[in-house]
């Protein structure tokens, strides 16, 4: 029997965040995302946070580590998250220029030349790499794919 067989309704779950800082990147998680704290853990040895939305866990957040995101280790190479629209990744990017977040890229990237898809890219307080996308309406932005042979994911 495959995978794909016993399978059948696998998506994505949660995704966990090691954070430096737990309550700067739960005030980060609720205003780029709009995410709900739903649970926390306040024991001093083993601090964390669940975000969700509508009744689902997006992110938990667990306050265990120093430093900065490396990306020169194995690992998360980033986090995206779709949107229906580009009017809503214009409103996150209007969003995060005042919370002064980090970003790869000057406004909306088109994923390919001639591409419909693409977002913006940018970090959150500890450095992770995030990207919020569309699927559609980009190739009416003068903007052109910073990666070319390959798929741009604006981190790449």
């Amino acid at each position: 029997m495959s995978s794909t067989t016993l399978l059948r309704t696998l998506q994505t779950g949660h995704v966990g965040l090691n954070v430096t800082d737990l309550n700067r990147s739960i005030d980060f998680y609720r205003a780029v995302l709009g995410l709900q704290l739903t649970h926390e853990g306040t024991d001093p040895e083993r601090r964390y946070a669940m975000l969700g939305r509508d009744g689902r866990l997006v992110i938990t957040l667990w306050q265990q580590s120093t430093g900065a995101f490396s990306t020169g280790t194995p690992g998360l190479h980033h986090l995206s998250f779709e949107v229906e629209s580009l009017d809503e990744v214009h409103a996150t990017e209007n969003l995060l220029r005042g919370l002064g977040a980090e970003f790869a890229y000057d406004g909306v990237v088109p994923h390919g030349e001639g591409s419909a898809s693409g977002g913006i890219f940018f970090s959150d307080p500890d450095g992770i790499r995030l990207e919020i996308y569309t699927r559609a309406g980009v190739d009416e932005t003068p903007a052109e794919a910073p990666t070319t042979g390959a798929p741009t994911c604006g981190f790449f």
